[in-house]
């Protein structure tokens, strides 16, 4: 019980720091934010704005897909889901770490933001587009909603420290504080690595069976 009870008061303290960070961050996250939902319009708009030939590829993929689980009895392979997540999680984490201890790191960033919107809107639209509205947005909540409330807020928290750290790095000009700065920077970065991992897990074993469980019976 003891345990219990210790397990949950710093799982409470972890919780209130995280609110607490982005409440003192609350403006580079509503940047961010602004920035990714750009980019998930984006994608949704060249989905819906694409010419016959393209809107004919993108649901030919998506369709021979679902169809092939359908009825080939394909398995979606949970091992490779995973080693692609955890490669995937492990490579932005370490870019975008890397990126708020350069000087030219923060256009970048916002760019990688913009990015994974635009790759989060372009999914969405294209499914939707394929298998229709009302089996899309229950597909899309069903797989993509339970990783990507881990994902997002994780990407945006890694964004804020490499922002953060770079401003730092700015303002101290004498280069005093500078070490420190980018420990900190870097522990924050290997902590959200970690929750990061966890996510490949969701994706792999949740997210992944939902999906085959939705399509064989929807």
């Amino acid at each position: 019980m003891n345990l219990k009870r210790t397990y949950k008061r710093e799982n409470r303290k972890i919780m209130w720091k995280f609110l607490q960070y982005v409440g003192d961050n609350a403006k580079v996250y509503l940047i961010l934010l602004i920035i990714f939902f750009i980019g998930i319009i984006l994608g949704v708009f060249f989905v819906n704005n694409a010419d016959q030939n393209q809107a004919e590829q993108i649901g030919g993929y998506i369709n021979s897909f679902v169809n092939s689980i359908k009825e080939n009895g394909y398995q979606i392979s949970k091992t490779d889901i995973l080693y692609q997540s955890i490669k995937n999680n492990v490579i932005i984490a370490l870019v975008l770490c890397f990126l708020g201890c350069t000087v030219i790191g923060v256009p970048i960033i916002y760019l990688i933001i913009a990015y994974k919107g635009y790759c989060i809107g372009y999914t969405v639209s294209a499914i939707i587009a394929s298998i229709g509205i009302g089996k899309g947005i229950l597909f899309v909540f069903s797989t993509m909603l339970t990783q990507n409330i881990i994902y997002i807020p994780i990407i945006l928290t890694l964004a804020v420290s490499g922002i953060n750290l770079h401003k730092r790095i700015i303002e101290d000009k004498r280069g005093e504080n500078i070490k420190l700065q980018i420990a900190k920077h870097t522990i924050i970065s290997l902590c959200l690595l970690g929750v990061l991992l966890f996510e490949s897990f969701v994706e792999a074993y949740i997210s992944g069976g939902l999906s085959t469980v939705f399509i064989k019976f929807c």
